[in-house]
């Protein structure tokens, strides 16, 4: 990617864990992911992913990355904000906490959301998944 090296453990039925989410709810997937379109590549393949659309996040302070907001999100959650507009949207990320909340709760035009802080340690489980579907299915038609 940028000359780090990364280990990355992946999960072969998450692929078509999000797939059937996604298919039963309507949603749409997309990575949101400093991986950005490498993503398609090096992760998406390996787990049973097609290509998804990818949230582009330049980092804070380069040309594009966001300017400081003041409330200490991560630099990612601008760039899903203006990504999902008003839409309702899920976020399964690891790094994201009450500041993230605060940013997209405080937003003008940010739609309902639902951010599942994702275990680093145990990766997606279907817990995670079945809050989701859940949330997602109450906003169904």
């Amino acid at each position: 990617m940028d000359g780090q090296v990364y280990r990355v453990q992946l999960n072969t039925a998450h692929g078509p864990a999000l797939l059937r989410l996604a298919e039963e709810t309507g949603a749409e997937l997309v990575w949101a992911t400093t991986w950005e379109h490498a993503a398609n590549e090096w992760i998406g393949p390996r787990i049973g992913l097609p290509e998804l659309p990818v949230i582009e996040m330049p980092l804070p302070g380069l040309p594009g990355g966001p300017p400081p907001s003041g409330y200490g999100e991560m630099f990612k959650t601008p760039h899903v904000a203006a990504y999902v507009g008003g839409r309702p949207f899920v976020w399964f990320d690891d790094h994201t906490w009450e500041p993230d909340e605060a940013y997209l709760r405080d937003r003008p035009g940010i739609g309902e959301f639902l951010l599942v802080r994702v275990d680093a340690r145990a990766g997606l489980t279907e817990a995670d998944l079945a809050g989701a579907r859940e949330w997602l299915s109450a906003r169904q038609g």
